[in-house]
């Protein structure tokens, strides 16, 4: 037996990789499970979006090796995109990067910045692919705290009194995954002098933007963020291309040709097809994102019920894909979950994936159908 490298020892399997394997046994065994666990959109892209990559099958250039920055077509659709969203220019030629997802972009940002022993500011509650990247890189994860009492925000102050000396990147997330807290200006400003007084680069992950959300905000449209900032974005929920892997980083050029010094050795550009579908979904009109939202919003109403039949209570100012709910006191957020699984036939994530601050919490995900939101209320009852 060879044996895997050290590196491995420090990571598990992907949470959901492990749990939906439980929950696709129950399937097999023909048990009828909801998933309101999985943030995976189940509403299909725009239309011209799927057209246009059918048609694009036939173009003489579409199974040939693609460029590492992707077309240049995407990248200005993406600056305009940014321009028309968030009144933020970026030069699509210097100061943006395709990735084939943003979780892709985790790793990339990681390996171009981050040596042995390194730190890493990285937020509890959070997206645990933070922490497993940056172990994976040898690098130490060091992790904030965020409570409901400080709005999910982090506590400055409280980090300037640590010491931040081997620290080189900081990871944001606003809208936050996965309360649903949104970021102020005024946040984001304050993150961006605390980069500078240490020298740290902060990124800001934003894929949740436009769900439910009546302020979407780039830190990148701060005064002084290019400096220290980077932001990762993604089509997978504004647009329901979470299959088609399309994300971005944005940022300063200095920035960008060190992540593309590693992309370039990783892959070999996104398929040219993926790419004209990108484009024609990035320009879509207001009428997408009202349809896209009147959909959520049903759904998120009928999954506030379902949390108050669990005896839970949650934000309704929060934005994003899910519903952040905390447990009635003394209750264990993986137990109570392995008991809805098996009592309901219903998958919820609990909080403590997220880290030890989600412990008391769940989350539950608007990716789901009326009528299974609907039966599963039922079946609470």
């Amino acid at each position: 037996m060879i044996e895997s490298a050290n590196r491995l020892q420090s990571v598990e399997e992907y949470y959901f990789s492990k749990k939906l394997r439980e929950v696709n046994l129950l399937k097999a065994r023909g048990l009828p499970i909801i998933n309101l666990g999985i943030g995976s959109p189940d509403l299909q892209p725009p239309h011209k979006v799927i057209t246009t990559l059918t048609d694009s099958l036939t173009n003489p250039d579409a199974h040939k090796y693609q460029s590492y920055q992707g077309l240049m077509e995407l990248r200005e659709a993406m600056a305009n995109f940014y321009r028309e969203q968030f009144s933020v220019a970026l030069s699509p030629k210097t100061e943006i990067l395709p990735l084939m997802g943003s979780k892709e972009g985790i790793m990339h940002i990681s390996m171009a910045y981050l040596n042995e022993g390194d730190e890493v500011l990285i937020p509890n509650p959070g997206y645990p692919t933070y922490q497993s990247v940056t172990k994976l890189l040898d690098a130490k994860p060091i992790f904030y705290d965020l409570i409901q009492e400080n709005n999910w925000f982090p506590d400055i102050l409280a980090l300037e009194k640590s010491d931040l000396s081997k620290v080189k990147l900081m990871w944001i997330n606003y809208p936050h995954m996965p309360t649903g807290a949104k970021a102020t200006y005024k946040l984001f400003e304050e993150l961006i002098a605390f980069g500078k007084r240490n020298d740290i680069l902060i990124i800001n992950d934003n894929p949740y933007s436009f769900i439910l959300n009546d302020a979407p905000r780039s830190i990148l449209s701060v005064r002084g963020a290019k400096e220290v900032c980077l932001e990762l974005n993604s089509l997978s929920k504004t647009f329901n291309m979470a299959g088609w892997r399309v994300g971005m980083v944005l940022g300063d050029q200095k920035y960008i040709n060190n992540i593309l010094k590693v992309k370039s050795n990783m892959d070999s550009g996104m398929f040219y097809g993926i790419q004209k579908g990108a484009i024609e979904a990035l320009k879509c009109s207001e009428m997408w994102y009202i349809s896209l939202n009147s959909v959520y919003e049903q759904r998120r109403k009928l999954i506030w019920k379902l949390a108050e039949t669990l005896n839970c209570t949650f934000d309704k100012n929060a934005s994003g894909l899910f519903v952040w709910a905390k447990l009635p006191d003394f209750i264990k957020a993986e137990e109570f979950i392995d008991v809805v699984l098996k009592n309901n036939h219903i998958f919820i994530a609990p909080g403590t994936i997220f880290g030890s601050k989600g412990e008391g919490y769940i989350r539950l995900s608007l990716c789901a159908s009326t009528e299974d939101i609907e039966e599963a209320i039922a079946r609470i009852k």
